[in-house]
């Protein structure tokens, strides 16, 4: 077994090489060469999924200067997700006529408190956050806890549902202003993932801290699973991001 994990480590070190090797670690790509050039790498034998990682000015200790949300990719994640909803009564039945994966009130909390984890978003109407809330350690690590910012706690569950089939993509700043958002898949091609890119940098940028002070989009770089990152133009992403 060892053996095998160190000829897994040599072949992907090989890729990875010859990818960096395309890369000009010291060049600003502007988006058109940035996206062509991603989808020319060569990659692994899997559709390998292209992240974004925007670097901000805020400082994330501060409660006023959190930037978080969530949209519709043009073209969605390229993602099959499992959807779950804690709802009841008629609210229950529509989750269920949307095509929720899973359907449940208190049962499906307990389930939860069980160690039941099968599902990639949970939806809730707000009557039962009180409940969720009893589960709120086991969810909120692994950021499946409902929240009415990203659209994950509504009354109209039918519109959430279809939201994150069509492909909803959310976004957070983390430690030091990062954010990272995967926009699809690599087989999308280059103009679909530019669509996917500009779509969340509009976000992005729309969501703006008013007490930020200084630059706010400091940096952005664009990666495959299986690729080093490519550095973006932030003039050039802003200009092109601002009717999205």
């Amino acid at each position: 077994m060892a053996k095998e994990k160190n000829v897994l480590a040599v072949k992907h070190g090989k890729k990875y090489a010859a990818a960096a090797a395309m890369v000009d670690i010291n060049k600003i790509y502007d988006l058109n060469e940035a996206f062509d050039l991603i989808c020319k790498i060569p990659g692994a034998k899997f559709d390998e999924t292209v992240d974004a990682a925007f670097r901000l000015g805020v400082d994330t200790k501060q409660g006023d200067q959190q930037v978080r949300g969530a949209l519709v990719l043009p073209h969605g994640t390229g993602k099959t997700l499992r959807i779950a909803v804690v709802a009841k009564g008629e609210k229950a039945n529509e989750a269920h006529a949307a095509g929720a994966d899973i359907v449940g009130a208190d049962d499906l909390i307990e389930r939860i408190q069980g160690g039941f984890l099968d599902f990639d978003k949970l939806i809730a109407t707000p009557d039962m956050m009180v409940a969720i809330s009893k589960v709120g350690k086991i969810l909120g690590p692994r950021d499946l806890m409902p929240n009415p910012k990203l659209g994950t706690v509504t009354v109209d569950v039918t519109k959430a549902i279809t939201e994150q089939r069509k492909g909803k993509a959310e976004y957070r700043a983390e430690k030091a202003g990062i954010v990272h958002v995967k926009i699809g898949k690599k087989s999308f091609g280059a103009l679909k993932l530019k669509e996917n890119f500009l779509a969340v940098a509009g976000a992005i940028l729309r969501a703006k801290p008013p007490t930020s002070k200084g630059t706010y989009l400091k940096s952005i770089t664009i990666a495959a699973t299986m690729s080093p990152g490519i550095k973006l133009e932030v003039a050039d992403t802003a200009s092109n991001a601002s009717g999205n």
